[in-house]
């Protein structure tokens, strides 16, 4: 099973923001260059194929990162950029046990959802993990 603790260590991973700041669940006083990883809501019916679980070969696992960066626009927006791109360049990934079979991102690019309380610029990337089931 993909976790969300797996995830948050793969975006950890690709260096943007500091090990210790990429978290999941809530966090009550976010701080600067900081990256949440969320469960997403999917609609619809789980995606089956004819006879059933047994001939399903993958599973998919959606996720929300929000990006909490600082109080100067050009350089938030630069480092979600670095984001974004680094996930629309993956082609082979691994994380933890699973095989992911394809990393395919939501939106077209960041969503700037304005800034917090504090002035503190927030951007949303919405995507999926499709991984081998086992």
């Amino acid at each position: 099973m993909l976790s969300l603790g797996d995830i948050r260590g793969y975006i950890a991973g690709l260096g943007i923001a500091e090990d210790e700041k990429v978290y999941i669940g809530k966090l009550d006083n976010k701080k600067e260059k900081s990256i949440g990883v969320y469960n997403r809501k999917g609609e619809g019916p789980p995606p089956l194929p004819l006879g059933g679980l047994d001939y399903s070969s993958y599973d998919t696992k959606r996720v929300s990162l929000l990006v909490h960066w600082n109080k100067d626009v050009l350089e938030s927006e630069k480092s979600v950029r670095a984001l974004y791109d680094a996930l629309l360049k993956e082609t082979s990934l691994t994380i933890g046990e699973e095989e992911i079979r394809f990393l395919v991102l939501q939106v077209p690019e960041p969503v700037d959802v304005g800034t917090d309380d504090n002035g503190i610029y927030e951007y949303v990337i919405w995507l999926d993990f499709i991984f081998q089931r086992k």
